[in-house]
């Protein structure tokens, strides 16, 4: 697969999905009516701690092939609470990832710490499936949404009782951000069209967002070496998945992260 065909192709894979799931169950009515009524809240838990932490679960990633083969999403969510996470993210996108709900379910039901879903929604239905699953926040990526779509899904999460982190690349994404008044935003370094990762995009970006708003630096975080480059940009919170996968002691390497 081209790196430049990826997100085209993942996002026109998942919005098939989603049309599928339509025609099969009325998707976002039953969410609606299954989520739990007591949501972990994730701009909190990111706030005031120095260094945090998402940590992220996932099989596989387009890049890097399979990422373990010993993946049992309870597990990790305990050791990582344990070893001092702030938060768990799940990657749930199957055909590219290899994610799940019942990842995502395994996790939460093993942890008191928010869970972020991490998959790619094109859909107003994948919001309330999201609070479905138990998952405590979303991620929505600018890129792929359009301005009055990315306001309209990030008001949707708040009113289904989830944070919505919303993930930037750029300054227009950034603008798109900021418009739909996002209260998390995840900066990605690693551009989903080329694959080409760089810690200079949130050390770019995160002067522009204004005071108050969690800012999250995303991928290419290989060890504390960039933790400590990022936060001398005044940024505290990070999400980390393949460091800590591909680790030979994960709990160690969580620890050694956050210092």
């Amino acid at each position: 697969m081209e790196a430049g065909g990826f997100l085209a192709r993942i996002v026109a894979l998942k919005r098939e999905e989603v049309a599928a799931a339509k025609k099969g169950s009325p998707l976002g009515e039953a969410a609606g009516k299954a989520r739990p009524a007591l949501k972990r809240d994730l701009a909190a838990a990111l706030r005031g701690r120095g260094v945090a932490v998402i940590a992220e679960i996932k099989a596989a990633s387009p890049s890097r092939g399979r990422l373990t083969e010993d993946l049992d999403p309870a597990a990790l969510a305990r050791l990582y609470e344990a070893h001092g996470a702030a938060a768990v993210s799940v990657v749930t996108e199957g055909a590219y990832f290899g994610g799940s709900a019942a990842l995502l379910a395994a996790a939460r039901g093993a942890t008191g710490l928010p869970v972020l879903r991490k998959d790619f929604v094109v859909d107003a239905c994948q919001i309330r499936e999201t609070a479905a699953m138990g998952a405590d926040a979303l991620l929505l990526i600018a890129s792929i949404l359009g301005r009055g779509q990315l306001a309209q899904y990030t008001a949707l999460c708040r009113e289904e009782g989830l944070t919505p982190l919303v993930e930037v690349h750029d300054e227009k994404d950034l603008e798109k951000a900021l418009d739909a008044e996002a209260e998390v935003i995840g900066i990605n370094n690693r551009d989903l069209v080329t694959f080409e990762t760089d810690l200079a995009v949130t050390l770019r970006l995160a002067p522009l967002v204004p005071p108050g708003k969690v800012v999250v630096s995303e991928s290419g975080i290989g060890g504390r070496r960039d933790i400590e480059r990022l936060l001398e940009a005044g940024v505290s919170a990070f999400l980390v998945g393949e460091a800590i996968l591909r680790a030979p002691d994960r709990g160690a390497k969580l620890k050694e992260l956050i210092g």
